[in-house]
């Protein structure tokens, strides 16, 4: 809008307007449950008066930065751990004669800036980081990862590994629910069930009652508990150490706008080359929710659009009117997980100290699978083994450099 615009408003108070005007940017938000993958929540668009076409499920747009989180899965599945040493560097890649070098960089053209741990190149969701690791680990488990998780089927190129390729609202929403959910396969669902004319549930087809759950009194009987469907889709410990680190995007990352709503929160900031859209896909144990916001045809939001702020403000809204009244609920590790003190910036094993309540405090608590966590480490020079003296005293060697049998024995005092 410029001064002199003819504008739509409507009075909300003495002297306070609601701006009324059709936005020209659009977008779409889904709110999943991690634990059933029931949906609570979908918004396809500004007003399906405009337009029918929902962009929750039914719009494909590159994910952004968002699909970062399934490439550090698929290194955690093949040797690295979050405190793995990664160089923030320049990165180039040989295409052919005709085409030449193809140079990564990070977002808004920032050169590197060295070496760093896994989990810090997550929250500053550092592009050559990301790349680097694609490359090392090579791209085909990645993609296979991506079609696991249900996000789609993409090719195998390293710009893969930054978001080059399309996905829904809806698919990235039930990924990083499975992520919560320790790695289980959800299927998103709006429908809880059918009933017939007689009241008798026709849908889903292996729909069971829970007699008794809704008793007055306790019976004295175990309290009923439902055995975990879907198949296992990602290790537990894997898809936890992601989140573990997702939370590290909240507290110190691209998402930091999160922080002050003080509940345990997951999440990752996305921004497409342009930038074109901007993402947050994110939430708590208990609900997860994502979107985007861009054009219909696609075009430069304009330089200040960046995921951090303008879609993760938005989340921060449907946070505080809707999930305000929840009790905070901390994320559950997986059997087998090891919480490790290290050092945030070098990824080194600590001992003597803890980790303290400040976001950015030097020590935190990292999360490592068995028999792969930092070991102690000491100085060089206590490593290699010290020059033993020689005796004055000490029986010469025979020729060939070796001890006799009788210098042995008067070593050790004679035979007794």
């Amino acid at each position: 809008m410029r001064p002199g615009d003819l504008i739509a408003v409507k009075a909300t108070g003495p002297g306070v307007y609601t701006l009324k005007n059709i936005p020209e940017v659009s977008g779409g938000m889904v709110v999943e449950s991690p634990h059933s993958g029931r949906i609570y929540a979908m918004q396809g668009g500004f007003d399906v008066r405009l337009s029918p076409f929902n962009r929750a499920t039914q719009a494909e747009r590159q994910p952004g930065s968002t699909i970062k989180p399934f490439v550090y899965a698929t290194a955690l599945d093949n040797g690295m751990t979050p405190a793995t040493l990664i160089v923030d560097g320049p990165f180039c890649v040989y295409q052919g004669a005709r085409f030449g070098n193809k140079c990564f960089r990070n977002f808004g053209g920032a050169s590197g800036s060295g070496e760093h741990t896994m989990r810090w190149g997550l929250e500053q969701s550092r592009n050559l980081m990301t790349v680097r690791t694609a490359s090392q680990i090579g791209m085909e488990p990645i993609v296979e990862t991506i079609k696991t998780m249900g996000i789609g089927t993409h090719e195998p190129y390293l710009s893969t590994a930054l978001g080059a390729g399309s996905t829904t609202v809806e698919k990235m929403v039930n990924a990083f629910s499975m992520l919560a959910n320790h790695g289980r396969e959800l299927k998103p669902r709006l429908i809880d069930y059918v009933q017939d004319r007689r009241g008798k549930v026709i849908f889903p087809k292996n729909w069971r009652p829970c007699d008794g759950c809704n008793s007055d009194d306790w019976d004295g009987k175990p309290m009923p508990r439902f055995t975990p469907s879907g198949k296992q889709l990602m290790d537990p410990m894997t898809a936890y150490q992601v989140v573990h680190m997702l939370e590290g995007v909240v507290q110190r990352g691209t998402a930091q706008v999160l922080r002050d709503l003080n509940v345990p929160l997951f999440g990752k900031t996305g921004t497409t080359t342009g930038p074109t859209d901007v993402w947050f896909v994110g939430g708590t144990p208990d609900v997860v929710a994502g979107l985007y916001m861009g054009y219909d045809q696609p075009r430069s939001m304009g330089g200040y659009a960046q995921g951090g702020s303008l879609a993760a403000p938005v989340f921060k809204q449907f946070f505080l009117e809707s999930l305000t009244d929840r009790p905070p609920v901390p994320f559950i590790a997986p059997k087998n997980i090891r919480m490790v003190r290290i050092d945030r910036q070098s990824g080194r094993r600590v001992y003597g100290a803890w980790p303290g309540t400040d976001p950015k405090a030097a020590i935190i608590w990292e999360a490592f699978k068995p028999e792969s966590e930092p070991r102690r480490t000491i100085r060089e020079e206590e490593i290699k083994p010290a020059a033993s003296a020689k005796r004055p005293d000490a029986p010469v060697q025979e020729g060939n450099g070796r001890r006799s049998d009788a210098d042995f024995l008067d070593d050790r005092g004679g035979i007794l």
